[in-house]
């Protein structure tokens, strides 16, 4: 077999996605092909029915993506990139294999049922604080599971990485040295994770929402030198519409996808029923002798427990779909006013209520303190400018600070009789 003998995947999103012998041998190893087995969006398609694509095609999708976006940065910036951070062609090489690898990697210590895990991760040390996926699981999974595949592997000759190379890029430590600026390609306000799940999932779900002009970001986007801090990864002016039309896609797919009231419902009974199967309720924590285990939990596993009749109350009810019913909800951006009718429809439900979804207040689609998207302007002359500064839209986009109150299936009428009478 050749060495360079190059491997292609057939995507819906992207076409023809390549792969070499090494990365081929990576998505191989069980703990990548797990992703197989854990879907994208987890119940979603109890609502939207084509919604049953997985994490293991969405990682190859964002491989993909983060190279075409490495490649345009490298092909827009090549001056800047070798005068002011010393790169050469040897580094533009090594770190385009440290991109693809991190991006592909990315989401391999993802749980069950995608985000609907979360919540059951195990504190920290501080106690207050839970572990993420990607930071933690992922980047344990990696220094672990992938460590002989990665340092071992005959392609490997070329750049001797160590797997701390790539998780250290996916957690953001500052132990990644110089390739810590190609982080935001991995994760960060215009990321190959984002580009490819709204796409991916726009399609998947049949619903327009998640689309932006993919082709028109990656021929804009530049490395751009800012002022008393490191280059940061931007757009020339040209692309600022292009950038605005990503970050309202992402509102959009969580407004009328990803926190559609069913879907929510569905992911709180996932959540509870995971949570009879599991030890203390919470899943294995990312250390050495607990990943193991934590690796053997995929949607998979989950279904053959619910259908085995496991699970309580609410494997019951996702397995008839009889789910809990949403019967009141505040704005998405409530004021006062409607944080005091919250407070009386929670109060005239009583024993009613049953499950309350509240996102973090301090959720939002965009980031501006600091991670606003740079923008390289030339009229009337060659400026960074940031991009909320630029776009009304995307200035006046505020965190979604929705309440849903639900009930069960059984007291939906009584409930939302007591709600009108309260309205």
């Amino acid at each position: 077999m050749n060495r360079g003998r190059l491997f292609e995947f057939r995507c819906p999103v992207h076409g023809f996605i390549q792969l070499d012998e090494w990365e081929r041998d990576i998505i191989a190893m069980p703990a990548f092909q797990r992703l197989r087995r854990i879907r994208q969006l987890a119940w979603t398609d109890y609502i939207y029915p084509g919604a049953m694509h997985t994490r293991f095609e969405h990682s190859l999708g964002v491989m993909h993506i983060a190279t075409r976006l490495y490649d345009a940065v490298w092909e827009h910036s090549r001056e800047m990139l070798e005068s002011s951070m010393g790169y050469d062609e040897a580094g533009r090489l090594r770190f385009r294999k440290l991109v693809r690898l991190a991006a592909l990697l990315h989401d391999v210590g993802h749980g069950p049922f995608s985000h609907a895990a979360e919540d059951l991760m195990p504190l920290q040390a501080d106690g207050k604080t839970r572990y993420e996926h990607d930071i933690h699981y992922s980047s344990a999974v990696i220094r672990t599971e992938f460590m002989d595949v990665i340092e071992n592997h005959a392609a490997n000759a070329n750049f001797a990485f160590r797997a701390d190379d790539i998780a250290t890029l996916i957690e953001g430590s500052s132990k990644a040295r110089g390739a810590v600026f190609w982080r935001e390609l991995i994760t960060g306000q215009m990321d190959a994770d984002r580009m490819d799940y709204l796409l991916r999932d726009s399609l998947h779900t049949g619903v327009q929402y998640g689309r932006y002009d993919l082709e028109r970001l990656v021929h804009t986007i530049v490395a751009i030198p800012m002022e008393q801090q490191a280059p940061r990864l931007g757009v020339s002016e040209g692309g600022l519409h292009a950038a605005e039309s990503l970050i309202i896609a992402r509102y959009f797919m969580f407004t009328q996808v990803y926190l559609h009231r069913t879907r929510l419902a569905y992911d709180h009974h996932v959540q509870m029923a995971m949570s009879n199967f599991l030890s203390g309720g919470l899943f294995p924590s990312p250390d050495k002798d607990s990943l193991k285990e934590y690796l053997l939990w995929d949607d998979w596993r989950v279904l053959g427990l619910l259908a085995s009749g496991e699970g309580g109350e609410h494997a019951k009810r996702i397995t008839e779909r009889n789910h809990y019913r949403e019967v009141y909800h505040t704005p998405e951006v409530p004021g006062l006013d409607a944080e005091v009718s919250l407070d009386k429809a929670r109060e005239v439900l009583g024993k009613l209520l049953v499950y309350e979804h509240s996102p973090e207040k301090s959720k939002s689609w965009y980031k501006f303190e600091g991670d606003d998207i740079p923008v390289h302007t030339e009229n009337p002359a060659r400026r960074v400018v940031p991009l909320s500064d630029l776009s009304s839209v995307v200035k006046g986009m505020k965190p979604i600070r929705q309440t849903l109150l639900y009930v069960k299936p059984e007291h939906a009428e009584n409930a939302r009789n007591k709600i009108k009478r309260l309205k």
